[in-house]
């Protein structure tokens, strides 16, 4: 299958064809129960040989004067220093799907100088559904490594946009994946991210200061009357009580 696919379309990278003659594609899913609930969340998916399709081919039952992502092609979307040059739809790429995100956008393999093809020309790249790429990986390693990483939470794509992740899944982010995500935030809103505390006040014993009991009034030698009647005891030097 391995070969069949190479001479249809382009040589593999290494690490991807190591990953195929482990396994014809693979995919993983977990949930959690909530509420006695059980939800579906976490996806981990990687297109199986026959369903590695390249991105632009055009369906044979499309009609002849039918726009193709060749034609939304952006010339504005040069690189920059952060990223490297952005894919194109046209024959300058060759891009090849590897997961469809759940309809949240695709993983691509991308071969960046168009066929023929050269293995070692590869990168990773996420496109998302307004059609924007984003940069995630060189190799194909590292990004399986990224996909296990953020357990196939849902749209952890996004964390790698400029925009991030929905408000929704900030919140699995920060259920199951807390130490990843806040590390990226870290590094760009550190200020309105971090609640500073100070260990010396927080685990400051606290004990409340004694407050003086107000005295009253003396009361006289022979006694006085209280608001619950005579209350007059008075002891003998014999320890005895004398009642008046």
């Amino acid at each position: 299958m391995i070969s069949s696919w190479e001479q249809n379309n382009c040589v593999m990278p290494e690490d991807v064809k190591n990953f195929y003659l482990m396994t014809n594609g693979f995919h993983m899913t977990w949930s959690v129960k909530l509420d006695e609930h059980i939800i579906p969340l976490g996806s981990m998916a990687i297109n199986s040989i026959s369903k590695l399709t390249q991105l632009n081919q055009s369906s044979m039952y499309s009609l002849p004067n039918a726009p193709t992502l060749a034609d939304l092609e952006d010339d504005a979307q040069e690189a920059s220093e952060d990223q490297p040059e952005k894919p194109h739809f046209d024959s300058r790429s060759v891009i090849f799907e590897l997961d469809s995100c759940n309809g949240n956008g695709k993983v691509c393999l991308v071969y960046k100088s168009g066929k023929p093809a050269l293995a070692q020309d590869t990168e990773i790249w996420f496109l998302d559904r307004a059609l924007y790429w984003h940069f995630l990986t060189d190799t194909f390693t590292a990004y399986y490594r990224l996909l296990i990483t953020h357990l196939g939470l849902p749209q952890w794509q996004y964390a790698f946009t400029s925009y991030g992740i929905s408000p929704q899944a900030k919140q699995w982010f920060n259920m199951y994946k807390p130490i990843t995500y806040n590390t990226n935030l870290l590094t760009e809103e550190s200020d309105s991210f971090v609640n500073k505390l100070d260990p010396s006040k927080v685990f400051k014993s606290k004990n409340k200061p004694l407050i003086p009991k107000k005295k009253g009034p003396m009361q006289p030698a022979g006694g006085q009357k209280g608001p619950s009647g005579p209350n007059t005891s008075k002891s003998s030097g014999s320890g005895n009580p004398i009642r008046k």
